[in-house]
Parts: structure tokens; sequence; C-alpha cells
């Protein structure tokens, strides 16, 4: 192999693997985070109406952020990427471009306001009220990393989906 073919100027000691395994790990990964954010939601859930020792228990207003960032994650997911892009050689954007940029912005928001409603749930309900013992603050802090387990599952499955396969040519001329 000559010094054209490498990628680096210096052989790494271990072999990149092949586009079509980040692909599927990428995949595998989104669907394990998704799995567990959930599960760590469930599971407070459970726990606020099994334990009596807890004075505070979970309701509606404590799933409302993790819902708002699933339908994000669906909404920002399920965009086709190359409608993203300009495809018209005029120079402004098309309808559907401008439509799609749209959708993403309101994907990304649903993730962002899940997220930031996360963090007020903690903070109003259980924070400021002084419930600082663990098993109580944790159904709060649950509720965080359910919406954070979610933005990370997202962020895994657009770099996946982005990820090219071997077998893909761009024609472009």
């Amino acid at each position: 192999m000559d010094s054209q073919d490498r990628l680096f100027r210096f052989r790494l000691p271990f072999h990149l693997p092949s586009s079509t395994i980040v692909r599927s790990g990428g995949v595998y990964i989104s669907g394990a985070l998704f799995a567990i954010a959930f599960w760590f939601l469930i599971d407070a859930a459970i726990y606020s109406k099994t334990v009596n020792a807890s004075v505070v228990h979970v309701t509606f207003i404590d799933w409302i952020p993790g819902i708002c960032s699933a339908l994000g994650m669906l909404i920002v997911t399920s965009i086709d990427k190359s409608r993203l892009f300009d495809d018209a050689l005029g120079g402004g954007a098309s309808s559907t471009t401008y439509q799609a940029r749209v959708i993403l912005f309101l994907g990304f928001s649903l993730l962002a306001g899940g997220l930031a409603g996360s963090f007020v749930v903690l903070i109003m309900k259980f924070i400021s009220k002084g419930y600082n013992e663990y098993p109580t603050l944790g159904m709060g802090v649950a509720n965080v990393i359910t919406n954070v387990s979610i933005m990370l599952s997202c962020i895994s499955l657009w770099v996946s989906q982005s990820v090219e396969d071997e077998y893909s040519y761009s024609l472009a001329l």
C-alpha cells in the first residue's frame, strides 16, 4: 500500500470498522438508550406507587417531558436527510427543503423542551419543596435521566442513519 492509499500519515494500530457495522452499532446503541430511558421513568412510577415512604408520587406531569422528547425523537429521525439540502440549481431553497427544515426545527424544539421540562419538574416538584432524601429526589433525577437518554438515543440514531453505505454512490456532477 503506498502513501496515496492511506487515510492517515501514520498507521493506526487497529482497523476502522466498515460503515455497515457502524450503522448497525449506532442503531443498537440508540435502541438500548431509548429502552433505558423509559425503564428509569417506569421504575420511578412503580416505586412511587408501591412504597409508602414516599410523600411525592409520579403523576402525569412527570410523564409530559418524556412524551415531548419521544415525539421530538420520532420527528427528527423520520426526516429524510436528503431533503434538508438545497437541490435547486437556482440558488434559492425549494419549498420541500424549507418544509423539511421547519419540521426538523420542531423536532429539535420538542427534544429541547422535554429536557428543559424535566429539569423544571425536578426543581419545582422536588428540590424547591425540600425533598432532599434520595428515594424521593431520585424520582425527579430519573425524569432527567430519561430525557437525557432519549436525546442521546436520537443523536446516535441520527448519526448512524447519516453514515453512507459502502455500496452507495454519489453521481452528482
